[in-house]
Order: structure tokens, then C-alpha cells, then sequence
């Protein structure tokens, strides 16, 4: 079986890009990085990946907000290339910055949602640069294949997932697209500062669209490939890769079956 192939874009300002095609290539992916405007040049590119990846940073300096410049430009000149790309089975995974993106450019939540939806400062007024444990909803999409607790860190100014349409959450929650909720230190979602670091009301996390194929989060999973990515190490010894491959051998194990 071919190695699944991975794309992750960069921009201005993205400094997670090569953290994050490092932890591809240890879950088994091939993974190379472009920048996004290599690919404004050559959109029929997307054809030869199965993993597109929108990494964190500060995609141009957050100019405008979090996100929006880089959205406008996948929201428009690569918007049917990126469309395409998903409608033949492709997966789309934006951390951080990546899901400031996919949020402020119209891919998530995606389809069947009702008003407008954005990612916006945080309830604290500040930057939030935490570990965070978070609890996973599993069945619906590839990159969240288990139900166990899991812990990143969090590193963004700009991290409240919003919605116009404050029903809209009970909906995406009942299609099982809430797939990581804020936690905390018994495994409960929680609203309370500073286990939920932005006040996401029902302390989302992150989420996918209704194919469970687009997943965006806060988090960062690139930051903890390895045991010893952890602060507390050395109190909990282990063999175990970090939490964050977790997410990252999900997508490949899905394209490798």
C-alpha cells in the first residue's frame, strides 16, 4: 500500500509547518510543505495528496484578524480546488491558526450550517500558552478513533469558537461533529477558566464538518509527538508516543486501510 501523501501550506508568518510534517511523516505519511502561493500558481497540484494540512503560526501577522487573509485567498482563488480535493475523499486538518482558517473561509462547520460561525479573542483578554486535557468524540471522523482523555498544549490569542445561531451547537453536537471538548480534571467539559483557555461555549475544542473529513482545533497535536514533549515527563514515564500522534495516525491508518 502507497504512503498516504500529505501537503501542509504555509504562509507569512505559519511557524508550526515543519513540526507538523514532521509528526506525518512519523504516522507513516509522506508529508511535504508549500507555500501558499506555490499553489495559488498550481492548484491541479491538491491531485497528488490525500492530506491537506493548514498548520498554526500567524498566517500574515493575523492582519485584519486571526486567519482572514489567508482565508480570503483559500475562500476564493483556491476555493473549488480545495472542494474538489475534499469531494474525492481528501482530508483537511487546520490546528490552531489552520482552524482560524477553515472557519473564517466557509469549510467548517460546514455544510447544513445555519448562519455564520468565526473564531474570536479570547474571554481572558490575553494570549493563553497552556496544556489543556480535552475529551474526544469518536465514530464520526478519521483523525479521532478513541474515546480516551487526551492532553496538548494551547498556544492562541484568538480562541473562541462562535456561532450566530446559538442552536446551532445542540445540532452540530447531535451529528457528532464536536469531536474535542474542553475538559477537566475528571474528564467532564467544562466552561471554567483555565481548563476551557478561551470560553468556547460547550467548551469546544474543535470540530469536523458533517463528513467528519475537515477537522479543525485549537490545540496544537504537533507539539506532543513524543513522551518527553510533556511537562510532567518525568512523573509519568512512558513508552507511549505523545497524545498528539493519536490524531495524526488516525487520518493515515483511514487512507492506508
Amino acid at each position: 500500500m502507497a504512503r498516504p501523501r500529505a501537503i501542509i501550506l504555509r504562509a507569512p508568518g505559519t511557524n508550526c509547518d515543519e513540526e507538523t510534517a514532521a509528526a506525518w511523516r512519523l504516522a507513516g505519511a509522506e508529508a511535504e510543505t508549500w507555500h501558499v502561493a506555490r499553489l495559488l500558481e498550481e492548484p491541479r497540484a491538491l491531485d497528488s495528496y490525500q492530506i491537506l494540512t493548514l498548520p498554526g503560526g500567524f498566517s500574515y501577522g493575523d492582519d485584519l484578524g486571526a486567519g482572514r487573509i489567508l482565508a480570503t485567498r483559500l475562500g476564493t482563488v483556491l476555493n473549488d480546488a480545495i472542494r474538489n480535493f475534499h469531494a474525492r475523499g481528501g482530508l483537511i486538518l487546520g490546528i490552531c491558526n489552520g482552524f482560524q482558517v477553515l472557519v473564517k473561509a466557509g469549510f467548517l462547520p460546514g455544510e447544513g450550517c445555519t448562519g455564520a460561525a468565526t473564531i474570536t479573542h479570547n474571554d481572558s483578554g490575553h494570549f493563553e500558552s497552556r496544556w489543556v486535557r480535552m475529551q474526544p468524540n469518536p465514530g464520526l471522523s478519521p483523525f479521532i478513533s478513541d474515546d480516551e482523555p487526551i492532553e496538548l498544549p494551547v498556544a492562541h490569542g484568538e480562541g473562541k469558537f462562535m456561532l450566530s445561531d446559538p442552536a446551532e451547537l445542540a445540532r452540530l453536537e447531535a451529528a457528532g461533529q464536536v469531536l474535542l471538548r474542553y475538559a477537566d480534571k475528571d474528564g467532564k467539559p467544562t466552561a471554567e477558566y483555565p481548563a476551557n483557555p478561551n470560553g468556547t461555549p460547550g467548551a469546544v475544542a474543535g470540530i469536523c464538518d458533517s463528513t467528519g473529513r475537515i477537522f479543525g482545533l485549537m490545540p496544537h497535536p504537533e507539539r506532543f509527538v513524543d513522551p518527553l514533549h510533556h511537562p510532567r515527563w518525568t512523573r509519568n514515564r512512558t513508552d507511549r508516543e505523545g497524545d498528539g500522534m493519536r490524531i495524526f495516525h488516525g487520518a493515515v491508518k483511514a487512507l492506508s486501510a
